[in-house]
């Protein structure tokens, strides 16, 4: 049984900085492609960062690219968000997800492709 647990996150003000963790368990994280993923309330789920394998590549979507980073630590089993220069628009549920991948370098930014969810942690940005 595969889990992954968010925490980090919390009520923050317009420019200030947080940092996401999501830890898994059950299986090794080195299998894993990861993302992480956000809802606000009455909107759909959208993509946020993505990281291979390897860590060697990311994505990002195009709202978050100087702002956000994802990384990873095999190791700890553990995937980050960085999150700098918060803005409201940023506040949204943040769930991180497992995709089982062969490939060492591919990153997925469709939901569809993960297997595995957290149950997400709020991040609110107060303006």
């Amino acid at each position: 049984q595969v889990q992954l647990v968010e925490s980090g996150g919390g009520l923050v003000q317009a420019g200030d900085s947080l940092i996401l963790s999501c830890v898994t368990s059950g299986r090794t994280i080195g299998i894993f492609s990861m993302g992480w993923f956000r809802q606000a309330p009455g909107k759909e789920r959208e993509f946020v960062a993505a990281i291979s394998r390897n860590a060697i590549k990311t994505s990002y979507v195009d709202s978050v690219k100087g702002r956000f980073t994802i990384s990873r630590d095999n190791a700890k089993n553990t995937v980050y968000l960085q999150m700098i220069s918060l803005k409201p628009e940023d506040t949204a549920n943040y769930y991180c997800a497992a995709a089982n991948s062969a490939s060492f370098i591919s990153v997925w930014p469709e939901d569809s492709a993960y297997d595995y969810w957290g149950q997400g942690t709020q991040v609110t940005v107060s303006s």
